[in-house]
């Protein structure tokens, strides 16, 4: 059986993901494969990048849902969108990182568009974090 947790724990560790990335942290979208884990380099070419509000995410029952989809901004490169990296507010220090697809695709966060032009209006459409047993 897998380990369970009571329903007070399992919120305040998905409340703490937000406070712990902090406020105005960067959220990158890149191609290519992503890091053997979120100390590595970064990896693949960074496609676009968005700057989420101070307040970015709100938890219900477990469920971390990323607040303001969709999000816009305009990707710097061209490219396939395959991995996202969310960093602190400085853009330095990589706290989790993730897949990536078109919307419907399956991916742990989804864009309209996962084949990017350089100079494309790119929208995060959809990110949710489940914690065990929610």
């Amino acid at each position: 059986m897998p380990i369970q947790f009571g329903t007070a724990l399992r919120n305040a560790r998905s409340a703490s993901i937000e406070s712990t990335v902090g406020t105005a942290p960067k959220v990158q979208i890149r191609s290519g494969a992503q890091p053997a884990n979120c100390a590595a380099a970064d990896s693949g070419t960074l496609l676009v990048e968005f700057t989420l509000p101070s307040d970015w995410s709100t938890q219900t029952g477990g469920v971390l849902t990323f607040s303001g989809v969709p999000l816009s901004a305009t990707a710097g490169a061209a490219g396939t969108a395959a991995h996202y990296r969310a960093k602190d507010s400085a853009g330095t220090t990589t706290h989790m990182q993730g897949s990536v697809t078109a919307t419907g695709g399956g991916g742990d966060l989804t864009v309209d568009n996962a084949v990017i032009a350089s100079g494309q209006s790119v929208q995060i459409t959809g990110w949710t974090i489940t914690e065990g047993n929610a």
